[in-house]
């Protein structure tokens, strides 16, 4: 923290350009810790506070912007690559769709603040078609509100921050130790984990030939397929695989209880 607020006093916007432009982009580094320190650079007469909040929200745009064209030309491409690193990907995207669902546009206003979700936003919108003029405004409120939360508590709270920042100082190579540890410990309980969830990884699939084949053979009869894409690339009207049934992902654990036990059911999606 102390080495971060000596870079923000004496480097000023960059350091909070490339920071928080880095965060936008999926990268898991402290924007908020930026923009505090920002803020108590904006205290102590180091930052003006108009050009430190332009700037942040300007790497914002950028950033977001960014995710949003990959995520219209990419998709759910996009989506599984910036999930990977969670136990569960489909999970990670699933809980993001989910946010839209429920809130609707109103998600990029709130997305900087939940973790998870920040990065995922911005390539959510793409890749659901939202027109571009309308995911910038939205967006850009959601920007303004996070630089201002944050740096607006920097700068009230400056002499706390300059506390801990002494208090950072006067640790020296303890707190790098700690740190060095914790990171040593959580790769080891993320690489646990995937080794532990990794038979769930694989999902089984049949080819269109081969389902084809049953729909047309006596074992139709057993057969259910189910549209399951998820919120964004389905409204009421789409059209389906006719005799298919329609599950919400996003309510999936209410859905489930309305299935036949006596059929073999099959999933498609975009």
């Amino acid at each position: 923290m102390n080495d971060l607020l000596a870079q923000i006093v004496h480097h000023g916007y960059v350091v909070i350009f490339f920071i928080v432009l880095a965060e936008a982009l999926g990268i898991p580094v402290p924007a908020a810790l930026a923009l505090l320190a920002g803020g108590a650079a904006v205290a102590s007469g180091g930052l003006h506070a108009p050009a430190a909040t332009l700037v942040a929200v300007t790497a914002m745009l950028l950033g977001d912007s960014l995710l949003y064209v990959l995520g219209s030309r990419m998709g759910w491409r996009l989506l599984g690559f910036l999930c990977r690193v969670s136990v569960d990907p489909e999970t990670c995207i699933l809980r993001s769709a989910e946010s839209f669902y429920k809130h609707g546009r109103a998600t990029l206003v709130i997305a900087k603040f939940i973790p998870g979700i920040n990065s995922m936003a911005s390539p959510l919108a793409g890749s659901m078609k939202m027109p571009f003029p309308q995911f910038l405004g939205l967006d850009f409120l959601g920007a303004a509100a996070y630089a201002l939360a944050y740096g607006g508590a920097g700068f009230i709270f400056r002499d706390f921050v300059a506390t801990i920042a002494r208090g950072f100082r006067a640790a020296g190579h303890a707190v790098e130790i700690v740190v060095v540890i914790a990171a040593i410990a959580f790769t080891a309980y993320r690489i646990s984990l995937y080794w532990k969830h990794r038979a769930d990884r694989i999902v089984p699939r049949i080819q269109v030939t081969e389902l084809a084949a049953k729909l047309q053979s006596e074992y139709a009869e057993r057969v259910l397929l189910a549209d399951v894409r998820s919120h964004g690339y389905y409204d009421p009207g789409a059209d389906r695989i006719r005799g298919s049934i329609r599950l919400e992902p996003n309510n999936l654990s209410e859905e489930v209880k309305t299935l036949p036990r006596d059929k073999d059911i099959y999933l498609y999606c975009t």
